[in-house]
């Protein structure tokens, strides 16, 4: 099987993003951690996502969904004939809900942003070829706000957290036959807890308040799976399993006065995300893939700040092989948004007909 392949493909299914359950982005993958020799890889993705709701015909929210731009890296090199590390860094969840002010929409204005940012530092121990094992470090800053407005009764509020970094680990095992480039390897991401100080303020009352909250950032799980097939033809299947259940954002003010007794974001299921691709060689230079990636929706009720429901997601890749040891991967995916509806002043509200594009291209080299 043609190494170059390997990379080539394992590259190409993470060089787009999905519009995935919860705030999730960047899936945590830890594919550089299996490169051969010294690595480095750069990428940059972008997302463009359409997603808009409808409570009547002449009720419209217009695009709620804002265009994001990510960057990633990672560094890996070998320490022994055994023993290699990896230092990762990717923006594992996130959110930008806007609501457009120019509308007749209730919740007109409203808008809400969650940011992070996490490096990982592994080491992968091989105990006897074909077994290894691996863990590690996480540190994930994160920050976010948002902005309320009710114009059914002329409330406005607004919270803004203070930026935190906080801890968390990871730990995995892999099965890996390079000749014939099989691998299959399991990865537990920790829960990390983190504790927000932030500053609530009712606008339309005056009432400003300095409070403290916490947010659960979900553990997950993540299966990985890549055989060769052929000489030039690699299959590759993934899953990984989130726990969104215990991640709720409850700012003090907003659950007394906003939205009695509600959070400001929750989520009721844990998702579980599929992948299935194939990689082919094209020529000396050229390596493309084609995959699918499929989460079920829930069917539940979401928040009007997290308005989507599962999706379908198809990506196209392209590995360019620059020189002998650099190259170049693009990527685009059309990803088919599951409807969703949400609750609006005991009203339904029906988010449908979405969907998002995104690119992504990266650039790897090895030493």
């Amino acid at each position: 099987m043609n190494k170059s392949l390997i990379s080539a493909t394992l590259c190409a299914l993470s060089a787009t993003k999905i519009y995935a359950g919860g705030m999730d982005l960047s899936r945590q993958s830890i594919a550089p951690l299996f490169e051969q020799g010294t690595y480095l890889e750069l990428s940059v993705y972008s997302l463009e996502p359409k997603v808009s709701g409808k409570l009547t015909d002449s009720i419209q929210s217009g695009n709620v969904a804002n265009r994001h731009y990510f960057f990633g890296g990672a560094y890996k090199q070998d320490v022994s004939n055994s023993t290699s590390m990896a230092i990762i860094i990717d923006q594992p969840f996130g959110a930008d809900i806007h609501y457009p002010s120019s509308t007749t929409y209730p919740l007109s204005g409203t808008r809400a942003s969650v940011d992070t940012l996490a490096i990982s530092g592994i080491i992968r121990y091989k105990i006897k070829t074909p077994f290894s094992v691996y863990g590690g470090l996480r540190n994930v800053t994160s920050r976010g706000d948002v902005t309320v407005h009710q114009r059914s009764n002329n409330l406005l509020y607004t919270m803004t957290t203070d930026t935190q970094n906080d801890w968390g680990y990871l730990l995995g095992a892999a099965y890996d036959i390079p000749e014939i480039a099989f691998r299959a390897s399991l990865t537990y991401h920790s829960a990390i807890k983190v504790d927000f100080e932030s500053k609530e303020n009712l606008v339309s009352s005056s009432f400003a308040k300095e409070t403290s909250f916490n947010v659960d950032m979900p553990k997950s799980v993540n299966f990985d799976f890549q055989t060769g097939i052929t000489q030039s033809t690699l299959l590759m299947f993934s899953a990984r399993w989130v726990e969104w259940k215990n991640t709720k954002i409850t700012p003090e003010l907003f659950t007394q006065f906003v939205n009695a007794g509600n959070n400001l974001v929750g989520f009721r299921e844990n998702t579980i995300t599929y992948s299935l691709g194939l990689g082919q060689t094209l020529t000396d230079t050229l390596t493309g893939l084609l995959s699918i990636s499929y989460e079920k929706p829930s069917e539940n009720l979401v928040s009007n700040l997290s308005p989507t429901d599962g999706f379908t997601s198809l990506t196209a890749g392209l590995k360019y092989q620059a020189t002998q040891n650099t190259a170049i991967t693009t990527g685009v995916s059309y990803t088919w948004i599951g409807e969703a509806k949400a609750n609006l002043a005991g009203n339904e509200v029906t988010f449908e007909d979405n969907h998002s594009v995104n690119f992504g291209i990266k650039l790897s080299h090895h030493f």
